[in-house]
């Protein structure tokens, strides 16, 4: 299974999202492909991330991989070393119980309207999902943008010592030209347009 994770505020109608998923059906391995609405609350979050990885698993799907977008990448740092499997962080968060303060109360969606309650609780449940230090850094594959507007990408190349790194010049936070990066992405999470090729 290769496992979605969106950022804040955003959800599975993320322009990366989409990009992953029809890529995924034109090599005819979209039946892979999860991608959850993710809570606001963190601890819900990873809890969703963590029932699509247990259902993947009692279907027979013994390889997982995660990409995790933003603050999905933070999650998916967390999941990636609970489980052992590889994870694609496109400009992760990499402190966001500081960086989400100054969004405390009502925030709006990017997707479909509606609204999310960021709650003083939710940044300490990130600061208990922090990891200090990852491990088997050949599982990581970070892409960071240089000109990525919300978050620094030297803080995320200092959080994946070891791991495979794409420093992307320029760009922004949502990585506009993702189209250009997903067949490598996807290569590196074990599928081609020959379909699966890890077991």
């Amino acid at each position: 299974m290769l496992l979605y994770l969106h950022g804040f505020r955003s959800s599975p109608q993320s322009f990366k999202s989409r990009v992953v998923q029809d890529r995924m059906r034109a090599w005819g391995v979209e039946k892979y492909f999860a991608c959850p609405m993710l809570n606001v609350s963190p601890s819900l979050a990873i809890a969703q991330a963590e029932a699509a990885i247990r259902g993947a698993r009692a279907g027979g799907e013994t390889d997982i991989a995660i990409i995790g977008s933003s603050l999905g990448g933070f999650y998916a740092r967390w999941l990636a070393e609970k489980h052992g499997c590889r994870a694609v962080l496109l400009n992760p968060a990499v402190h966001p119980w500081t960086d989400l303060e100054r969004y405390l109360g009502e925030q709006p969606l990017y997707h479909g309207g509606g609204s999310v309650v960021v709650e003083r609780k939710h940044l300490q449940e990130l600061l208990d999902l922090r990891v200090d230090a990852i491990t088997r850094p050949e599982r990581y594959y970070l892409l960071a943008a240089t000109g990525d507007e919300v978050l620094d990408y030297r803080e995320m190349i200092a959080a994946c010592p070891g791991a495979r790194i794409r420093v992307i010049e320029g760009s922004d936070h949502g990585i506009s030209e993702f189209e250009e990066y997903v067949d490598d992405v996807l290569a590196f999470c074990g599928y081609t347009p020959n379909g699966k090729t890890v077991a």
